[in-house]
């Protein structure tokens, strides 16, 4: 059985979406507000969900573009995985091996160019290595590096799944 591929990125877009929408009502209404590495892991989530948008809209036919399609949503959820994978090893560390916390995400924008900025947070701080919420003993880092992990395998299945479908209907 296959799957029209526009379903399967729409599928995918949905999940990025109830994603953010989950973290977005952690910080308003839980008052969880994100360290500097969140908001990377963030981004990283919005990336792949906008891959999976266009994806879902332009409904390649051929095998070329759907792999384009594939290797770029990868490549973003990959990275979102590499960022809460580092965020879980620093809640990880023993409290005398936390680094100092630095100065919020705003001011390092203000005072220094971006790639050192993007430098600074992915080496994390305190602030990051706080574990704020957990659910069933995992943290909500530990949570995000499971969904790109699976979006990832996801990204994977989508090829296999809509093969020798040339539908582009939903």
């Amino acid at each position: 059985m296959t799957i029209p591929y526009r379903r399967l990125a729409l599928l995918g877009f949905v999940v990025c979406a109830a994603a953010m929408a989950f973290a977005l009502y952690l910080q308003v209404y839980q008052g969880l507000e994100p360290c500097p590495m969140c908001i990377f892991q963030r981004v990283a989530m919005i990336a792949t969900g906008l891959v999976f948008f266009v994806a879902a809209v332009h409904a390649p036919r051929g095998g070329g573009a759907r792999g384009f399609y594939s290797v770029l949503g990868m490549l973003t959820s990959l990275a979102g995985a590499g960022i809460a994978a580092r965020h879980v090893w620093l809640q990880g560390l023993p409290p005398d091996q936390v680094p100092a916390c630095g100065p919020t995400l705003d001011y390092l924008m203000d005072v220094l160019p971006l790639k050192q900025v993007v430098t600074t947070v992915l080496s994390g701080d305190g602030n990051c290595a706080i574990i704020d919420a957990q659910f069933i003993g995992v943290s909500l880092p530990g949570w995000t590096l499971a969904a790109f992990a699976g979006i990832t395998l996801y990204w994977i299945a989508i090829p296999i799944l809509s093969k020798n479908q040339y539908r582009n209907y939903l």
